[in-house]
């Protein structure tokens, strides 16, 4: 089912733009294995094909896709490796994403060692709890506030977050 945190990575690295313009932190990868950079999964994946939508590109398979996720400079980023859509609680899936706090710094400064590059937070409880953290750790996250949805229920509540986080931020990627 789930992979360990290395096979992620690994995968997340062979798409990792140079330079990196963008950081997108989401929760976990999800227990169903159907991770955003696995090059074997399906770009009809909800994750990916908003992400996709996003940047207004049509991909006719998931490497081209990601391909174009790293050309726009756009790197995804898990607050935990450990899958979290298990069943559990949120307030058993944020202890894990606070226990797996260091580590997403640590992973945020190899990204971006100055700290200058824009991060945008989505999934309520990942806004919530590392919104206040990450920017008090100097990091720019472009939020203020407001959290997209997962895209699973409300995928066009999702880009339109997305988006008015972007143009409130005045940023042009």
């Amino acid at each position: 089912m789930g992979h360990d945190k290395s096979h992620y990575l690994a995968w997340r690295h062979h798409s990792q733009p140079a330079p990196v313009k963008l950081i997108v932190i989401a929760e976990s990868p999800p227990e169903s294995g159907k991770y955003f950079y696995d090059p074997e999964g399906s770009r009809g994946e909800i994750l990916f094909r908003e992400m996709m939508k996003l940047l207004d590109v049509t991909c006719s398979s998931k490497d081209e896709g990601l391909r174009a996720f790293r050309q726009a400079g756009r790197i995804l980023v898990d607050a935990t490796y450990e899958p979290l859509n298990d069943g559990r609680s949120e307030s058993e899936r944020n202890k894990a994403i606070l226990r797996d706090y260091p580590l997403l710094v640590a992973d945020l400064l190899d990204l971006t060692p100055d700290r200058s590059t824009p991060v945008v937070l989505i999934k309520a409880n990942v806004c919530k709890v590392l919104e206040p953290r990450l920017v008090k750790d100097g990091f720019r996250v472009l939020n203020r506030g407001i959290r997209p949805p997962f895209p699973t229920y409300q995928p066009d509540k999702f880009r339109e977050d997305f988006n008015r986080i972007l143009r409130s931020a005045a940023v042009t990627l």
